[in-house]
This record gives structure tokens, sequence and C-alpha cells, in this order.
């Protein structure tokens, strides 16, 4: 039990609550309840760096922590770009599109480098981009939870600068806070977050999304710091459950696809049923 459980429980509490951390504070940055950091191309850009490690690299870096540091090199670099775009663009919904497109573009080149790669790579590979919350140690979930924690602080150090651009950047800048730094620190701790989770779990998305929903659904309060801390608690509450759906059958489903099928609903629901 505790070789097994034990660890597949805490992967799975600590990838679904960086990631609910994560889309919280993009939500907050681009004013729109359906970015989060798969969304945005962040994880994209950290499955592309796995994807080099695995397919391209090999060897060292085809181990957990060669997967793990050209993730978070991908999911900085294309945190890097996204703010300079964002710099020159003032609509969100259109910044969002472009995270969008960029996810396209990261998926274009992982499927260049599978059509290249040996089979060897290749099976390296699927096996992380299926997404699983099993097999991992108790050092490597530790690492996470330390990145967690460090992108848990930056996110709570910064929740009233989140607030303010609620607003609008005009608002926030008025008021006293200074953009720029509110959302370096913002994106930095959901790059650290998206990227600890991608390496180790693979591209697990939705659950970005759908936590930040349901809290402010649920505490009827729209403050970062109220948002922040409910949707910690229900995406590590969404992810286990989404973990536990993946292995009720004799042969594992990839816990990936079990939270997309989760999480599509919840956004269609939302959608239909948003008040204009």
């Amino acid at each position: 039990m505790f070789r097994l459980r034990i660890p597949r429980i805490l992967t799975a509490l600590i990838a679904g609550a960086s990631l609910a951390a994560g889309g919280t504070q993009m939500q907050s940055i681009f004013r729109n309840p359906l970015a989060d950091p798969h969304i945005m191309g962040i994880s994209g850009g950290a499955g592309l760096g796995a994807a080099i490690a695995t397919l391209m690299v090999g060897n060292g870096g085809g181990s957990v922590y060669g997967i793990a540091l050209f993730a978070l090199l991908g999911a900085f670099l294309t945190s890097l770009l996204i703010l300079s775009i964002a710099r020159k663009i003032r609509s969100g919904n259109t910044l969002l599109l472009i995270g969008v497109m960029l996810g396209f573009i990261f998926s274009a080149l992982v499927s260049i480098l599978e059509y290249t790669a040996n089979e060897e790579s290749l099976k390296l590979y699927f096996g992380w981009a299926a997404g699983s919350f099993t097999g991992l140690r108790y050092g490597e979930i530790a690492l996470m939870g330390g990145v967690l924690s460090v992108g848990l602080i930056l996110g709570f150090a910064g929740h009233k600068g989140l607030d303010l651009m609620l607003f609008g950047e005009n608002y926030a800048e008025v008021s006293g806070g200074n953009v720029r730094r509110i959302r370096f620190r913002a994106v930095l701790s959901c790059c650290l977050m998206t990227a600890a989770v991608t390496a180790f779990c693979g591209p697990i998305g939705f659950v970005g999304i759908i936590s930040p929903i349901l809290a402010r659904a649920l505490f009827r309060d729209a403050r970062n710091l109220t948002v922040l801390s409910g949707s910690i608690l229900i995406g590590g509450i969404i992810s286990l459950i989404a973990d536990i759906l993946s292995n009720l059958s004799s042969s594992p489903l990839p816990v990936g696809s079990t939270m997309a099928l989760i999480g599509i609903p919840v956004i269609i629901l939302f959608l239909a049923y948003k008040k204009p």
C-alpha cells in the first residue's frame, strides 16, 4: 500500500493543486475564465521540451530528471513569449487565441519529432504523453511538492495584485500596482508548477480551468485569496477522482483522457449557462 497507493494519491493531489493554482492566476491575468496553462500554450511548451528530451536527446535527457529539466525550459521560454506578446496586445481574447495557436504549433513540432524518432524513443514518449500519476518515487514527489510550495508562495504573495488585474491593466496601474511585476510573478509561478507536473505526470489538461470556476461558484467570492485557496483543494480532489476512475478497469486508462472526459462537459455547461 505505501509503495503503490500512497505515492499515487500524493502525486494526484499535488498535480491537481498545482494546475488549479496556475489556472487561477492565468484567469486573473487575462480576465478570462477559460484561460489556463494548457490552453495558453505553457503546457504545450513543456510538452515540447519533454518530447525533445525523449525523442531527440535520449540517454540522460530521456531520464525522469532530464525530462523535467527540458519541460521546465520549454514552459519558461513559452511564458516569456506570451509575456512579450501580451505587452503589445490589450485584448485578453486575442491573447487567448494566440495561446491556442501556440499549442497547435507545439503539437505540429512534436509530430515531426515523432515521425523521425526510433521505436524505443517513441515508446518512452508515448508512455509519458498518456498521462499518469503512477510510478513516481517519494523523492520525485517531494520535488513536485517543493515546486508547488514555491509556486504557491508566489501566488499568495501576489494575490492583491491579481485582484487589481481583474479590473484591467489601467485600473491596476492607477491603483499603484506594477502590472509588469504582477504578470511576471504570476506567470513564473504558473510555469514552474506546470513544468513540474507535465514533466513527471505528462500533459494533464482541464483541471486548471475547472477548479477556479467551481471555487468561485461554491464560495461566491472572486477575490484571489479565496479562489486560489478553494482551487487548490478542488483541483486535488478532481485529480484524485480522475485517477480512481482511470484505474477502475482491468487495463488502466490514461489519466489525461479521463481528466478530459470530466473537464469538457463542465466547460460546455459553463459556456451554455453563463450569464451574458
